[in-house]
């Protein structure tokens, strides 16, 4: 008799593109608060981290377009950033560009700050499409005291 696999795989598709939208707000949407919060922290720290070491300019579209691709899982977020150093920062003459823009592999570290960033959340999109709604750790964790007892 051949043996038949039953489990059958939800995908959330809603929680992927909330957690596009704003990292962590798809894991939330799926009750697992404790681990959207701590997505949401992890990736808006990146990114928050890399546009103040890397400068505005951290993120570039135009120049920096391969880096931009793993920059853009972050979501909008990110996109908003890109919007201001195209309208603030690109525009303006050499000499006062300057004076506004992370330089050498200050700006580096920032531009891989948030390629990080984007890669992570990534992945943490690639998890709430298939999680368990409802899955949290503090209730798998009342879940097996109680059966404990």
């Amino acid at each position: 008799m051949p043996h038949t696999n039953k489990s059958h795989i939800e995908f959330h598709v809603s929680a992927f593109v909330l957690g596009w939208l704003f990292p962590g707000l798809g894991h939330i949407a799926l009750g697992q608060k404790r681990r959207g919060f701590l997505v949401m922290f992890g990736i808006l720290f990146l990114v928050f981290f890399g546009v103040l070491v890397g400068g505005i300019d951290a993120v570039d579209h135009k120049h920096d377009g391969l880096w931009f691709i793993a920059q853009v899982w972050c979501g909008p977020v990110v996109i908003a950033i890109d919007l201001l150093n195209q309208k603030l920062i690109v525009p303006l003459p050499v000499s006062q560009r300057a004076t506004l823009v992370g330089l050498s592999h200050a700006n580096e570290i920032g531009t891989l700050f948030i390629a990080m960033a984007g890669l992570m959340n990534f992945v943490v999109l690639l998890d709430a499409l298939q999680a368990k709604q409802n899955h949290d750790l503090e209730r798998r964790c009342a879940d097996n005291t109680g059966a404990d007892s």
